[in-house]
């Protein structure tokens, strides 16, 4: 499988944004597919947002010492 055709964020990570952002009765009832393409971006940006936010929480890493 491609890196291109793996998808990089969990099917219940997608859920749950598709919830929290009000579209997920359409995708229960027409799939991934139905869903405007607005609502993906927003999911996107969704997703990078708590990304950021979650890297924020971990501590720096060090730099390997040799």
């Amino acid at each position: 499988m491609s890196r291109r055709n793996r998808g990089v964020m969990s099917d219940q990570f997608k859920y749950e944004l598709a919830k929290d952002l009000g579209f997920y009765d359409t995708v229960q009832r027409e799939g991934w597919g139905g869903i405007r393409t607005k609502d993906a971006g927003n999911m996107v940006k969704r997703a990078i947002q708590i990304a950021e936010q979650a890297s924020k929480q971990q501590p720096p890493q060090q730099p390997p010492r040799y």
